[in-house]
């Protein structure tokens, strides 16, 4: 018998395993002051590349005297408790009903957390019987909710349509003597590298294979598709997705989220979705500052304008300048550089104690080894000085790091 307790002190899983160093800098840093593209880390001001604000909405004076008033009448517990039980209301129903009308479903159940919320939905839409075929660069929370799952599930190489169609051969087969059916995952938009999910291509295999699709467009919704309503817009395929999931944390700049698809099938979410059967409803500020937010997507499209003249002026010029963004087709701009985890921790330290520029850095295994990636997020707020002076930096950082400026085994400074 081993003691659980000891065990985790042994092993602090791999992140855990760099939290003596990392705490309170690398990870869980605090940005302070008003949201925006310049804000305070440590005492210093720093650009700010790292937030998902990607309308430039959560400072926005209309949001804040919306949600402002509506702390004010309402005040965050109501309504209690869970939306079948007592934590329904008008403005709930007002917000599914508009959502689906935004992105061209029959219905919409409204999530009071995504993470939680997509993976109940998952398990809520399979059965023992069922088998799921998903992407392998799916966000974390389609892996916990297939964790789940109690039937088989099979991966398919990323963006990959042909690997696909392997797993659908597989998964055609097994549910043909289990008489279940086929479940296929992919995003929108994949949060790191920033490339789309091949929407339209997987929504063509439905005339070769039977099978029902969901979509998770955490990044998509708000910055893709001609109104905004997403990567099933963008790539003109809305209709082809018969689960779609959005998200409030990224384009909305709020909390909460939303499924969308047949009204029957959102029907039977609604009394079958363990995360939202048992938990408090979204409260009424979050309701109602989302409908603010809604209205403004679709009213005012001149921030997803000024995101994408900011996106475009920042990829092109990166790429102009010799860097490697990889395969994104999005607003997420990943930057590549060659160097192992300790060069990393040393080019952010340079970054932000020395250049004022804040973004975030992934290493493996997330990315292959000695690969450094610094995630970039342009939103609508930054400006053109913002992209000359991260680009005039990042050419630095970059020469530097070729030179063998950053150490390799330690950590330079702190």
């Amino acid at each position: 018998m081993r003691d659980i307790f000891e065990k985790i002190r042994e092993n602090k899983g791999p992140l855990g395993q760099y939290s003596n160093v990392g705490h309170g800098y690398f990870f869980f840093p605090k940005l302070e002051g008003p949201i925006s593209n310049k804000m305070q880390f440590r005492g210093k001001d720093v650009l700010v590349w790292s937030l998902n604000n990607y309308l430039g909405l959560a400072n926005h004076p209309e949001i804040r005297e919306v949600d402002a008033k509506a702390a004010k009448d309402w005040g965050n517990a109501y309504p209690m408790g869970a939306r079948m039980m007592s934590g329904n209301s008008n403005y709930h129903e007002q917000l599914e009903h508009e959502l689906s009308s935004f992105v061209g479903k029959e219905d919409t159940i409204l999530l009071n957390y995504g993470y939680q919320g997509i993976a109940s939905t998952v398990d809520a839409l399979v059965d023992r019987n069922d088998v799921i075929v998903y992407d392998s660069e799916s966000h974390a929370c389609i892996m916990d909710g297939m964790r789940m799952h109690m039937g088989k599930r099979f991966v398919f190489q990323h963006n990959d349509i042909e690997s696909l169609k392997t797993q659908l051969e597989r998964a055609t087969k097994l549910v043909s003597d289990t008489n279940g059916g086929i479940l296929v995952i992919t995003e929108g938009v994949f949060g790191m590298a920033g490339d789309q999910g091949k929407l339209k291509e997987i929504v063509d295999l439905k005339s070769q294979y039977d099978f029902r699709f969901l979509v998770d467009d955490a990044h998509g919704i708000g910055t893709l598709g001609a109104t905004g309503a997403g990567a099933g817009e963008e790539q003109g395929c809305m209709d082809g997705i018969d689960v779609y999931f959005g998200t409030f944390a990224k384009a909305f700049a709020t909390i909460g989220a939303f499924i969308s698809s047949e009204e029957k099938i959102v029907e039977y979410l609604r009394y079958n979705t363990r995360s939202q059967i048992f938990a408090k409803s979204l409260p009424m500020p979050l309701v109602i500052g989302a409908l603010k937010r809604l209205e403004m997507i679709r009213t005012q499209p001149e921030h997803k304008a000024n995101l994408w003249k900011v996106t475009n002026s920042l990829q092109s010029k990166l790429r102009e300048n010799g860097f490697n963004l990889g395969r994104t087709n999005s607003c997420v701009t990943p930057v590549f550089l060659d160097g192992g985890p300790f060069e990393a921790a040393n080019v952010i330290l340079d970054l932000r104690e020395n250049h004022g520029i804040f973004c975030s850095m992934v290493i493996y295994p997330v990315v292959p080894k000695d690969t450094i990636m610094l995630r970039v997020i342009p939103t609508a707020i930054h400006t053109e000085e913002d992209v000359n002076y991260t680009i005039e930096i990042f050419g630095k950082v970059k020469d530097k790091l070729a030179q063998g400026a950053y150490a390799k085994d330690k950590i330079m400074y702190a």
